[in-house]
């Protein structure tokens, strides 16, 4: 009989036991980072606690913003609809069944307005998940800035903004990759003059792992389209040691405990050198910023309440692996949008491990272990093995275009499901330990009566607005898409105008075409 072996969730053998690793002389805040981009890390300042919120409408979403402002919840992280992902307004055809669903519906500036009710945006740093309309979104909230009467070059904040990853493993694109790039590259440009405390980008591995990479197959996708991201903004003529300190990444973190910290911990080395490779001269470019949000596919439906602990362990590797910003999932999400008294038990477990644990007392407590050192460096090797190839294609949009990375993820989500259904990978409560079910009580439902709220607002606001105006601005920027110039301001004066997301969307469409 041949002895087991124990692999990793990237087929990354482990050995029984470590016994060498290279002398730990490095020190955290320095390049490569490997420790940490901070000397004194969490000793100075906790990672920022987020929690990712949107639902309904925009009034309903603004409760539960003051409510988990009110539980100690330190930036706010907004979730759209797919509508507004996608760039529909809530009365269109395309948005029946959808509105208000999986995020908050924002049609106008209008809604943003309400969403941000009684919330300074010059005291908060927020964080918006989206991406083919991330201009938009992004313009609603400059312009709500404006309104508020803060000034430009303090507010701070993140817009997701990676449309790769879309077409890997998404799917939520509208343009087809180049005029989405320029896009990207126009919101660069523009922040770094006029809001530059902005993340203008944040490189996502989180969907690319939901999808069913591995947690080598995440680290590598992610920063080979971060490699892309750069090149095309050096193209365009941007200085890489000034943009590419607004570039942050969002990470996703499972539950195999060591793995995952490993990989943060190679991220942070790997970036430092495609950055220096690439011609950052500045210690802040070099560095990798990341956003963690513990894994949504771990959830289950069986035994809700296991998912504290699975939650729990993932919080605490992500911080291990000194992440800059956490999300804690709430233990019914694979049920439905997490309860209030979900979202504040996620919320506690960040606060226990901030300040009930240790794990802040010192820096990448973890360093110097044999075990660690060794996985980090396999870890790292192993991305670099997938980023070559994906070089060797012409970089990450020639290898989405041919299908490369989707069929990877394809393969290794394949195989982890055959894996579970054999038995020979554990899933508490799933296929090992299993008992009869008892439902939760508590489960969050969203009406289906949204729209028609929605498109209630969109009929007044139309009604409301100077339509000669909105007209005008909508004819400016489409002439605008036709030429080299900079998007972003046509874009912001639409939407102070009170031009809607799919109007704007709907002219771009007009000029880009869209994806297939």
């Amino acid at each position: 009989m041949s002895e087991k072996k124990h692999i990793t969730t990237s087929g990354i053998e482990i050995k029984e036991i470590y016994t060498s690793s290279k002398p730990m002389e490095e020190k955290a805040g320095a390049f490569p980072f490997t420790r940490g981009i901070q000397q004194d890390m969490y000793r100075g300042r906790l990672w920022t606690m987020r929690q990712y919120a949107g639902f309904s409408t925009a009034e309903e979403s603004n409760k539960r913003y003051h409510y988990l402002l009110g539980q100690g919840t330190t930036g706010l992280s907004v979730a759209f609809d797919l509508p507004t992902q996608i760039g529909y307004d809530s009365d269109h055809e395309m948005a029946d069944g959808e509105v208000g669903k999986v995020g908050v519906a924002i049609d106008s500036l209008k809604d943003m307005e309400i969403l941000f009710e009684g919330i300074a945006l010059k005291d908060i740093t927020t964080s918006m998940t989206i991406n083919a309309t991330a201009s938009v979104l992004l313009a609603m909230y400059i312009a709500l800035a404006k309104k508020q009467g803060a000034d430009l070059k303090q507010i701070s904040g993140t817009i997701q903004n990676d449309i790769l990853k879309e077409y890997a493993a998404r799917g939520t694109y509208i343009y087809p990759p180049k005029p989405s790039m320029r896009l990207i590259t126009d919101i660069f440009e523009y922040c770094s003059k006029e809001v530059p405390k902005w993340n203008t980008i944040s490189i996502s591995g989180y969907h690319i792992r939901e999808a069913g990479s591995t947690a080598v197959q995440e680290l590598a996708f992610t920063l080979a389209n971060g490699k892309a991201y750069l090149q095309a903004a050096i193209d365009k003529g941007l200085d890489i040691n000034i943009f590419a300190k607004r570039l942050s990444f969002f990470f996703n973190c499972h539950n195999n405990f060591f793995e995952e910290i490993a990989k943060f911990r190679a991220a942070r080395r790997m970036w430092a050198k495609i950055t220096k490779d690439l011609g950052a001269t500045d210690e802040k470019a070099q560095m990798l910023r990341f956003h963690t949000q513990t894994g949504g596919s771990t959830l289950t439906a069986q035994q809700p309440l296991n998912n504290v602990i699975r939650v729990s362990n993932q919080a605490l590797a992500a911080v291990l692996g000194g992440t800059q910003s956490l999300h804690t999932n709430g233990y019914d999400e694979a049920l439905s949008l997490p309860t209030e008294s979900a979202a504040k038990i996620a919320l506690r477990t960040q606060q226990i491990i901030a300040f009930e644990s240790g794990v802040t007392d010192t820096v990448d407590p973890l360093a110097g272990s044999f075990f660690i050192e060794n996985l980090t460096d396999e870890v790292e090797a192993a991305a670099w093995g997938y980023i070559d190839k994906i070089d060797a294609m012409g970089g990450s949009v020639n290898a989405i275009e041919r299908g490369y990375m989707q069929n990877e993820i394809a393969d290794a989500s394949y195989q982890y499901q055959t894996a579970v259904e054999s038995g020979e990978r554990i899933i508490v409560g799933v296929n090992k330990f299993t008992q009869k079910e008892e439902g939760l009580t508590e489960v969050f439902n969203i009406n289906d009566s949204i729209r028609n709220v929605q498109t209630e607002k969109l009929a007044h606001l139309k009604a409301a607005r100077d339509n000669n105006a909105v007209s005008l601005a909508l004819n400016n920027l489409g002439e605008a898409a036709k030429s080299n110039e900079n998007l972003m301001p046509f874009i912001i004066h639409a939407v102070e105008e009170y031009a809607t997301l799919g109007e704007i969307a709907d002219t771009l469409r007009g000029i880009f075409g869209e994806y297939q």
